[in-house]
């Protein structure tokens, strides 16, 4: 005997619930008021739909009830665990957009965003997918930077400036600089056409540069 299919729905949104913790980690819970068109489009482009028609009927849902949602903007909880179980789709990518589109099956890896180091700024440039044992166990927040042939492993989060390379904003302008510490709460920046020293607080401190990966071209 089937169970009923209110079941089947409470039973996906008790499961909803759970992964909300994990996708805590991407950066907070999500907001079942918003987000609802966007949730929409990718689930159409991860079930390989061509229309919202065509996902209504996989669902077994109406027209209206696709527009309703889709027009309000509410956020499809129940019909995102279900594409997932079924597609294998990354539950993080159909909630939020962001990472890998497909659900990795090997729980030993972390995605990290990368990012661009282009005219003064960082523009996001997709993601790295590193074997946790590869990357430090200290790391909060490992984010890449590519720069020119060089790309940094970095981490956004730290206790305290010390002595090595980092990632600061200079008057708004992203750099990568050496930094020395020194004595009552002054640093000594180098790396750039000039050396200076200046205040902690004068400058902004964006990542402190774990590690350096040079691409060596002919």
């Amino acid at each position: 005997m089937k169970a009923p299919k209110e079941h089947f729905w409470f039973n996906l949104k008790i499961a909803f619930g759970i992964c909300q913790r994990i996708l805590d980690f991407f950066g907070g819970l999500v907001d079942f008021n918003s987000g609802g068109k966007k949730a929409i489009e990718r689930l159409v482009e991860a079930y390989g739909f061509g229309t919202r028609q065509a996902l209504c009927d996989h669902l077994g849902v109406s027209k209206s009830t696709m527009a309703t949602r889709y027009m309000r903007d509410i956020f499809p909880a129940d019909w995102v665990i279900q594409c997932a179980l079924e597609t294998g789709t990354s539950l993080n990518w159909l909630t939020t957009g962001h990472g890998s589109k497909q659900a990795s099956a090997n729980t030993n890896t972390i995605e990290v965003e990368k990012y661009l180091l282009s005219d003064g700024a960082l523009q996001k440039d997709g993601f790295y997918i590193f074997d946790k044992g590869f990357l430090p166990s200290t790391f909060k927040k490992p984010f890449v930077i590519t720069d020119n042939n060089s790309e940094f492993i970095c981490d956004k989060e730290f206790d305290d400036i010390r002595d090595g390379k980092w990632i600061i904003s200079i008057d708004g302008e992203i750099t990568i600089r050496d930094i020395t510490r020194l004595p009552g709460g002054r640093i000594f920046v180098e790396g750039g056409n000039r050396a200076f020293e200046c205040k902690i607080e004068d400058i902004e401190i964006i990542g402190k540069i774990i590690s350096l990966t040079v691409k060596y071209v002919k």
